[in-house]
């Protein structure tokens, strides 16, 4: 049977010119390669040399086989370090799964600098998560889910990273956009736009208006958040969104944010893993460059962690 030694010997025995030298440098005795390379020709019905003198020259089948090695052994050198960094947590890809619609811009924020800190990890994202990021976490789907539902269930492991502030959107022209806050009747005679989620997993309605009995008067589905808040900025309705999105995007459209209610609602990101994966390198990793406070950028609109009038503040997350 042909195995990795054969190549090895072929290739060095092709390099250093003859068996005595191959032996040498490969740490075995001439008459131990000697003996492994008659054993592989008997196996094959083949010769792999024929001497001419005291010199080898490879066969046709000789040949086939330096070339086979030649194209072989450093995909399986390569193969072997990269096990090797597996083990140790040092290569892989991290695949993403998100329950949100507007968290891919944060993660952009996340995602650069972790690309330059593991240059040897590869990220995937899945976004088509929206109802099933659980069942994906437990199939091996996905190796960390960003939500802000976290189902604490065995084999399972959740951290929060971050706070945010979930906050209604206007028109900086609408009659609430001098508010200091909105109540839930406000909204009555409003047309509310949310992602296309179930009313019962939206924050504005079961945290706000649900509770008070109250509906919108039509409300409306839209996928993107760019047309969502292109229609508030242009009067066509009311939305539910993260302040930092809002502030995001306040630079660059009519649009405002008005708090929810006179304490607001307040939210938190996590970071989901299956417990047997918390402590691998590149994992952790990213789960603790999450955490860190993203600075403001002026031209992104992030704000720092913290808090912003008494509520918690301003990172990430809609209604999942």
């Amino acid at each position: 049977m042909l195995e990795r030694a054969h190549l090895v010997i072929v290739r060095e025995v092709e390099r250093q010119g003859s068996l005595t030298a191959a032996a040498r440098v490969l740490c075995l005795t001439q008459s131990a390669l000697s003996h492994t390379m008659k054993k592989l020709e008997q196996s094959l019905g083949t010769d792999i040399w024929l001497r001419e003198g005291r010199n080898l020259r490879l066969t046709q089948a000789g040949h086939y086989l330096l070339e086979v090695a030649t194209r072989l052994l450093p995909q399986l050198d390569r193969a072997e370090d990269r096990l090797r960094q597996f083990a140790h947590g040092e290569r892989g890809t991290l695949r993403i799964g998100m329950e949100c619609h507007p968290c891919y811009q944060w993660l952009l924020k996340v995602v650069s600098p972790y690309l330059l800190q593991w240059p040897d990890i590869d990220v995937d994202v899945k976004q088509k998560f929206q109802f099933g990021g659980i069942g994906a976490l437990f199939g091996n789907e996905i190796d960390l889910l960003v939500t802000p539902d976290p189902l604490y269930k065995p084999g399972l492991h959740f951290e929060p990273v971050f706070d945010y502030e979930q906050v209604l959107v206007v028109n900086r022209r609408h009659a609430l956009a001098r508010a200091t806050h909105v109540e839930p009747a406000q909204l009555a005679d409003e047309v509310l736009i949310t992602y296309p989620v179930e009313i019962n997993r939206l924050d504005i309605y079961n945290q706000f208006l649900m509770p008070a009995g109250i509906s919108p008067r039509r409300h409306k589905v839209i996928e993107t958040t760019d047309i969502m808040l292109q229609m508030v900025a242009c009067g066509r309705g009311v939305a539910a969104l993260p302040r930092w999105l809002v502030q995001e995007y306040s630079g660059k459209m009519e649009v405002q944010p008005v708090r929810l209610g006179p304490r607001g609602i307040s939210k938190q990101i996590f970071l989901g893993v299956r417990e047997t994966e918390v402590d691998i390198p590149y994992l952790r990793a990213f789960i603790e460059l999450a955490r860190k406070p993203l600075p403001l950028d002026s031209k992104a609109g992030f704000p720092d962690h913290g808090k912003q009038d008494g509520i918690a503040g301003p990172l990430i997350h809609p209604d999942s």
